[in-house]
């Protein structure tokens, strides 16, 4: 492809690749706890005592925007949070398989049950204070 005819200007290509490469980088970095398979969520599920399930896909704006929000939360907040990540376009069976419709879909577990469930405009300080109490309760006895 010839960029001359695609971008008007040199500035214009330049953040154009560097929107590309974020994306690249902030997917490469962040995903590495996607979970493909029912046996592999049945498994972080059961195995932690505290764990959440992120539902997203790539094309979708406030998955992308929400998914550093939600890591940083759970590293700082909540360390014994186990994080793992869902990609709905990509295992249409997985959200379904959890009454999942829309997205970002966040699913809390403690203990293997399903405690909290939030969808598409989610809080993070709203979400920490609701994370908070049972945390403390499991993790700080």
């Amino acid at each position: 492809m010839n960029r001359k005819n695609t971008f008007p200007n040199k500035i214009l290509q330049d953040k154009w690749e560097i929107v590309l490469l974020h994306s690249f980088l902030q997917k490469e970095i962040l995903m590495k706890d996607e979970l493909e398979t029912p046996e592999q969520i049945e498994a972080h599920v059961k195995e932690e005592m505290a764990s959440i399930l992120y539902f997203y896909n790539d094309h979708c704006p406030p998955c992308l925007s929400l998914r550093p929000k939600v890591i940083k939360m759970v590293e700082e907040e909540f360390p014994n949070i186990k994080l793992a990540f869902v990609n709905s376009e990509k295992h249409p069976e997985l959200p379904a398989q959890y009454n999942v419709f829309s997205n970002p879909t966040l699913i809390l577990f403690f203990d293997g049950r399903e405690y909290r469930r939030e969808s598409k405009y989610i809080s993070i300080p709203q979400l920490i204070a609701e994370i908070e109490r049972p945390y403390q309760m499991i993790f700080e006895n």
